[in-house]
């Protein structure tokens, strides 16, 4: 398995929409919207999300996860001269839970040692992937709300 990243562009429109989908599918399930409703909503929530991310964050890179070169997700990081950010990391369901998520993390956690900058990214506390981050050695530095500000150090 190989695991790689590439800028994402307006042809990944399409492919970006369907990760943003995938991280909202057990919400969604509980509603009694239509799929049409639903469609809708989800398109409107992304366009909002991506907006927000590349008005607030133009500087960050916007990648697409490659396994295999077949895209599998995305991997949103901002990287400022005393830290790096992840703003968005998502890995497609069918492909969760065989190491991608843990090989990109690795990758920037060494770039952050070799940089000298901590990584932070925020988590969700019923999030399935706050085990993972957890286990890589973040630890939970703030609470906002529903949410959790994990930040990763190298050791000095």
């Amino acid at each position: 398995m190989t695991i790689t990243l590439r800028e994402a562009c307006e042809s990944d429109a399409a492919f970006l929409l369907e990760v943003y989908e995938s991280t909202r599918a057990d919400e969604l399930a509980l509603v009694s919207w239509s799929d049409e409703q639903k469609e809708a909503f989800l398109k409107f929530q992304f366009d909002a999300q991506h907006g927000f991310y590349h008005d607030q964050y133009p500087q960050a890179s916007y990648n697409i996860i490659l396994q295999d070169s077949e895209p599998v997700g995305r991997l949103y990081v901002l990287r400022e001269d005393d830290q790096m950010r992840i703003l968005d990391v998502t890995v497609l369901p069918r492909y969760r839970n065989a190491g991608v998520g843990t090989a990109l993390m690795r990758e920037l956690l060494t770039e952050g040692a070799q940089t000298r900058r901590p990584v932070h990214i925020w988590v969700e506390h019923f999030n399935p992937s706050l085990r993972l981050f957890e286990r890589l050695g973040f630890s939970r530095i703030q609470e906002e709300g529903i949410n959790f500000l994990m930040e990763w150090q190298a050791e000095k």
